[in-house]
């Protein structure tokens, strides 16, 4: 039996007892789901600044985008989740202003973070696609920090699983909806807890790869955004498999077809494509 906080990693031989969910600060509750994101945003930042200096751009150009960015990716996660669960928002439509009870995705955020950086880009007359390729390696390292909020909060897991990295989560601890029939008849009789993957931890490594990826091809790439369209492709390629394990999945309404995937998807195809189509239109200049 499992204590109500505890989580574990049995076939890794890891046990973590009473892991919480917030600290309390003169009273106050502060989520770990919050300071994750917090720090995952400040490294992405400090990141962007330090590849802003190298390549010749002003490092103050990245903080002041970087305002406008957070801002607008709030409030982007927080209406693509709250679009794609309107059958509860609808009938609860307060809640959709209650970001404490959760549900923000990131889809959305980054999204409304593209749009800032070409808005923000326009209106300072700066090269868009030189200042995308600078936020790139940024953008994934801060998701990659920030899907450990998910651990602390006991969400994105995936189906039934009890390989290597299974992990152990107490069924009182986590959201009813999010335990599927298949996690559901693997409980083991008179257990008080679910086996399943762990995905945030599969997405956080894959996300680093990508993450070393841009900052390894930065020097090589050919044109202005085409680290934005690797990042694209490279995202869109693990959130693709990734996306098919979970549980907490966000679905086109009226369906049962899963909206990350295909987004992914959209963004793999489209991202490969349109970088063969200007790497063609670049040898054939080169050659006129």
């Amino acid at each position: 039996m499992m204590g109500v906080k505890d989580i574990a990693f049995p076939n890794l031989g890891i046990y973590l007892e009473n892991v919480p969910k917030s600290i309390s600060v003169f009273g106050f509750e502060i989520a770990f789901y919050g300071i994750i994101i917090f720090l995952g945003v400040l490294a992405g930042i400090l990141v962007a600044a330090r590849i802003a200096k190298i390549t010749g751009q002003n490092p103050d150009t990245i903080w002041d985008m970087a305002t406008y960015c957070v801002i607008f990716s709030i409030i982007g996660g927080r209406l693509y989740y709250v679009i794609f669960s309107w059958e509860y928002y609808k009938d609860n439509f307060w809640q959709v202003f209650n970001l404490r009870a959760g549900g923000m995705a990131i889809y959305g955020a980054v999204i409304a973070g593209f749009l800032t950086v070409f808005i923000y880009a326009k209106i300072k007359k700066l090269n868009a696609l030189l200042l995308l390729d600078t936020a790139m390696p940024s953008l994934i390292l801060g998701q990659a920090i920030g899907r450990w909020g998910n651990f602390f909060n006991r969400e994105v897991f995936g189906e039934y699983y009890n390989g290597l990295l299974s992990m152990q989560l107490p069924i009182a601890a986590v959201r009813a909806k999010d335990i599927s029939e298949t996690i559901r008849v693997n409980i083991p009789e008179g257990a008080n807890y679910i086996n399943v993957h762990p995905t945030f931890l599969y997405e956080s490594l894959w996300n680093l790869l990508v993450f070393a990826v841009l900052l390894l091809y930065r020097k090589y790439k050919k044109f202005d955004g085409e680290l934005g369209l690797l990042y694209l492709a490279g995202y869109g390629l693990g959130r693709f498999i990734i996306e098919g394990i979970r549980t907490d999945t966000l679905f086109i309404p009226g369906t049962t077809v899963p909206v990350s995937q295909v987004l992914a998807l959209v963004m793999l195809v489209a991202a490969v494509a349109i970088d063969v189509v200007v790497r063609v239109r670049l040898r054939k200049a080169k050659k006129a």
